[in-house]
């Protein structure tokens, strides 16, 4: 019996050596140009990663000039060129729904022209939810004053029924659909009403990434599901996303609720965990770099897969990252670049890569 003792304490203290001990002084000495990485001092945190090209960036802020200047048609026109890219349309929606934060008289003419236009109705929908949102806060709900519960709770009735009645406006548009499933956790929807909005989405657009977002937060166990059933919807996700499209980010989204609520210190580190991460990256390998979406997940896959202890596997999406920083993870302490470059720093030191000194791959452009 006691050799058994002594053989599980000495277990015990490799363990808590490589979890605890080893990961600090993996950063000490780190010489990043030795892995392939950008040095410290061209670490840029105010982006997760690089700039939208530049006639991107003017297009969009064209489009916002214009209805600051009362052009809603410029508006409607660009989302409408989208097409059936949902997701494209769904991200130029929510472009128009900032610059309607500044200024809606726009939007209101453009729904005096069009009172049937299933975007300018989805775009007032979202805006209400967003409103009632802004009321409520993002903290528990024992953390909300009451008056501010009963007028968010007041409000998401009136949003639903207005993205209902764009839903008929248009009925292959999943939009309307992507509010619906966005209020129905605040609306206190039972998984009974929530079901048929979320089969509606998935009719329209399957691989929906922002209306999966919302849906996998009515699964969180701080709304109506529980880990077990996010987990399963997040794994769902990850297994039927397409070529090209970063909806396997979603697994990523669990991993850090589970996070949140400090319930994945342990369960991080498990095989079903590695498996999902890795199936992840494979996912993103498959990405366009150029999708907006992609760097700030990328941190995400580094940071777990860093706790996960696959450093290896973490080094590499570093490597992919380059020099950007200014991403989730890494902000929570408010010191991005320090948190960012100790966390490269272990990845290399105990992936046992060997150095070899090598030009860092990365795209600084502006």
């Amino acid at each position: 019996m006691t050799i058994l003792l002594a053989v599980v304490l000495g277990v015990f203290l490799v363990l808590i050596y490589r979890l605890l001990i080893a990961p600090r002084r993996a950063g000490e000495h780190f010489v990043a140009s030795d892995y392939g990485l950008p040095p410290r001092e061209v670490l840029d945190s105010r982006r997760a990663g690089p700039p939208p090209p530049a006639r991107r960036a003017e297009e969009r802020q064209a489009v916002a000039d214009a209805a600051w200047g009362g052009d809603w048609q410029s508006a409607a026109r660009y989302v409408r060129t989208a097409g059936s890219d949902w997701d494209e349309r769904w991200g130029r929606l929510e472009l128009l729904q900032h610059v309607a934060r500044e200024d809606d008289a726009w939007l209101g003419a453009w729904l005096d022209a069009e009172p049937r236009d299933c975007d300018a109705a989805t775009l007032k929908a979202s805006i209400m939810v967003h409103r009632a949102w802004e009321i409520r806060g993002s903290g528990y709900a024992h953390e909300v004053m009451t008056s501010d519960m009963e007028r968010f709770r007041a409000m998401l009735p009136a949003a639903i029924e207005v993205a209902r009645q764009a839903a008929l406006y248009d009925p292959k548009n999943p939009g309307p659909w992507v509010v619906m499933v966005t209020a129905a956790r605040g609306a206190q929807y039972r998984r009974s009403q929530f079901k048929p909005l979320w089969e509606g989405l998935s009719a329209r657009a399957p691989h929906h990434y922002e209306g999966h977002w919302q849906a996998l937060q009515y699964w969180c166990a701080k709304w109506f599901g529980s880990n077990r059933r996010m987990m399963r919807f997040a794994r769902q996700a990850v297994r039927k996303a397409p070529p090209g499209s970063p909806l396997a980010g979603i697994g990523l989204h669990a991993l850090e609720e589970l996070t949140e609520r400090s319930l994945s210190s342990g369960a991080a580190v498990t095989p079903m965990t590695r498996s999902l991460l890795k199936r992840i990256a494979s996912s993103f390998d498959r990405v366009a770099p150029d999708d907006e979406r992609l760097p700030a997940l990328r941190h995400l896959l580094a940071h777990h897969m860093l706790r996960s202890m696959m450093y290896a596997a973490a080094l590499e999406q570093f490597r992919l990252i380059g020099p950007w920083c200014g991403a989730e993870p890494w902000r929570r302490d408010g010191r991005p670049v320090s948190a960012f470059d100790a966390a490269r720093g272990r990845a290399a030191k105990l992936s046992r890569t060997r150095p070899t000194p090598q030009p860092p791959v990365h795209n600084m452009g502006g």
